[in-house]
């Protein structure tokens, strides 16, 4: 299924998902809507015409300069992915974190599933505050106001790789859980990242080539739970599982 989209979150959950991770970003209208990028990708978008935004010039078209009206002009599900060669074309278009969680929870309800959990991602960094995206503290505002209004903070993660967010979500909405992104670039210790952050978070989630059973063991013995991104390989989960992570982040829950 697309990337960020409701359809892809039905999907999650008939394959019996129990978290969804999803990327969260702000409309110039100040909408909380669902993308990995600040701006449409070149790689899944169509425009209202028929015709596709090109590489060159993807970074004219950044969601914080549109409201969210603006943004449903554009298709980002009939064009073919080509990293996932398997994805189905849907004519489909980025929606609202509101209506996600409507649509996913109506529809655990319906199939008397358990509701499910919502990872979000802030996608922010200092170098693009107020270009692509508000500065954290109106990031944060705006997307805890949406976890608010849906009820659904005993049930969400903010997860980021910009530790600052975390910081805001920590001190301002201290029971809300919190997710800590950690790329293998990153050579710092788990130690000097906690103590950069200022606290412990509930979730360390490191790309997975950095876990073995002493990442497990001290992240454990610091009480965080470790779950890994993104693995899309049957032996590279079955592996993880037996060093003892708490969760798996993968693009196909269907090799479960």
């Amino acid at each position: 299924m697309p990337e960020n989209t409701i359809p892809a979150m039905l999907k999650a959950i008939e394959l019996g998902v129990t978290t969804l991770e999803m990327d969260a970003m702000i409309t110039k209208d100040e909408k909380v809507i669902l993308s990995h990028d600040p701006y449409f990708n070149h790689t899944i978008t169509t425009r209202a015409n028929g015709s596709f935004i090109n590489a060159a010039e993807e970074n004219k078209f950044a969601i914080y300069g549109m409201t969210y009206a603006e943004t449903q002009l554009f298709d980002v599900g009939m064009k073919p992915n080509p990293d996932f060669p398997q994805q189905q074309k849907l004519a489909v278009h980025k929606p609202l974190l509101s209506d996600v969680i409507d649509s996913a929870d109506n529809l655990a309800r319906k199939d008397k599933r358990a509701l499910p959990f919502y990872n979000i991602e802030t996608k922010s960094k200092p170098a693009t505050d107020n270009v692509l995206h508000p500065a954290p503290e109106k990031y944060v505002a705006l997307l805890m106001t949406v976890v608010k209004s849906q009820g659904i903070a005993e049930r969400v993660i903010i997860q980021s790789f910009d530790f600052r967010t975390l910081k805001i979500v920590h001190q301002k909405y201290p029971s809300i859980k919190t997710a800590a992104l950690v790329e293998s670039s990153d050579k710092r210790s788990v130690s000097q990242q906690i103590n950069e952050l200022g606290f412990t978070p509930t979730i360390y989630s490191p790309e997975a080539s950095l876990v073995n059973k002493e990442l497990v063991t001290n992240c454990h013995r610091l009480n965080m739970k470790l779950i890994p991104w993104t693995v899309n390989d049957k032996q590279k989960i079955k592996y993880l599982r037996s060093l003892g992570v708490d969760g798996i982040i993968s693009d196909y829950p269907d090799l479960f």
